[in-house]
C-alpha cells in the first residue's frame, strides 16, 4: 500500500494461453489490498478553504484545518448566501429602519463592505454586483429575492430576517459605531445541527489578552439577550432575574425561565431556549 502508479500500470493478470490484465486506468496511489482487490486513489483536488478572519493560528487540526484567534466585535446573522470576503466596511443607515435603495450604491462603495437596512428591489443586489461591493449587511431582506441573493458573487448577510424588519439595536448600534473599519463578512448559511451561523467579524486593538470565551452560554441577570421566538422575533432585551426551577407559560408548558425587560420597559417573562446573550 502508498504505491505510485503510472496510468496502464499492470495491476494483475491471469493464466492460461490469453490471460486477462487489469491495469490502472489513470495515475494514482494504492490506498487498499485485499479480497482480491484494489483500490487505488487517483487525481488530487485542490480546496480553497478561506479563513473566517483575520488572527493567529493557534492550532493545526489533522485532515480538518485550523483554529485562528482573534479579537474583536462579532455580530451573528440568521441567514448568509454562502460567500466571505473582507473588506472596509461603509454606513449606508441613519436608523435601524432605513431602507436601502439602489440610487445609493454608487462608485464610492467599490470593494466596501456596505452596511444598509432593509433591501426590497432586485435592482438593489444587481447594482452591488455591478460595482462590485465586497458585501452586504443587510437587516432584512424580501422573500422574493433569496434565488437572486444566492446568485450574488459577493456575501450577503442579513440579520434579523425576511419581509421588512429593522435592524435589533445591539447590532446596529455596534455596526455603526465599528464603520469606517476591516470587516470580514462569512454569510455561512445557517446549520441548526452544526450551529453555524452567519458572522460579521470586526478585529479590534486589545491591551489585555481577553478572556476564552465559554462554550457553553451562561444566562445571569443584566444581560443583553435577544428574542428568538415570535412575537418578539429579533427584539433586544435586558434579563431583569432567571426563575427558579421550571415555570408554568402562557401556553401552559413548564420550562426554564427568565423575567427580560424590553426596550419599551415592559416586563415579561421568556423561556431560556428562546433567548440568545447578545452582551
Amino acid at each position: 500500500m502508498g504505491d505510485e502508479l503510472a496510468a496502464n500500470t499492470l495491476v494483475a493478470s491471469g493464466s492460461g494461453l490469453f490471460p486477462r490484465e487489469v491495469r490502472t486506468p489513470r495515475e494514482g496511489r494504492v490506498v487498499v489490498v485485499g479480497g482480491g482487490r484494489v483500490l487505488i486513489e487517483v487525481g488530487e483536488t485542490n480546496v480553497e478553504l478561506r479563513a473566517g478572519l483575520p488572527g493567529m493560528v493557534m492550532q493545526i487540526v489533522p485532515e480538518r484545518g485550523v483554529v485562528i484567534q482573534t479579537a474583536g466585535a462579532l455580530i451573528q446573522g440568521v441567514w448568509g448566501n454562502g460567500r466571505i470576503e473582507t473588506g472596509m466596511m461603509v454606513n449606508l443607515m441613519e436608523k435601524p429602519d432605513s431602507a436601502l435603495e439602489a440610487g445609493r450604491l454608487d462608485v464610492s462603495l467599490r470593494g466596501s463592505v456596505v452596511l444598509a437596512g432593509m433591501a426590497r428591489d432586485a435592482d438593489i443586489l444587481r447594482a452591488a454586483a455591478e460595482l462590485p461591493v465586497r458585501g452586504l449587511i443587510l437587516s432584512s431582506l424580501h422573500p422574493a429575492l433569496l434565488p437572486l441573493a444566492l446568485q450574488m458573487r459577493y456575501p450577503i448577510l442579513v440579520t434579523d430576517g425576511f419581509g421588512k424588519l429593522p435592524m435589533n439595536s445591539a447590532a446596529y448600534r455596534l455596526l455603526t459605531t465599528n464603520a469606517k473599519r476591516e470587516t470580514t463578512v462569512n454569510a455561512e448559511m445557517p446549520d441548526r445541527y452544526s450551529g453555524a451561523r452567519p458572522e460579521v467579524i470586526i478585529p479590534l486593538p486589545v491591551s489585555v489578552e481577553p478572556a476564552q470565551p465559554n462554550d457553553v452560554e451562561t444566562f445571569a441577570p443584566g444581560q443583553q439577550v435577544r428574542m428568538r421566538a415570535a412575537p418578539n422575533f429579533g427584539m433586544i432585551a435586558s434579563l431583569v432575574r432567571l426563575r427558579p426551577g421550571l415555570s408554568t407559560l402562557p401556553s401552559g408548558l413548564r420550562a426554564p425561565a427568565a423575567d427580560v425587560r424590553m426596550e419599551g420597559g415592559e416586563e415579561i417573562l421568556v423561556p431560556l431556549v428562546n433567548l440568545e446573550v447578545v452582551g
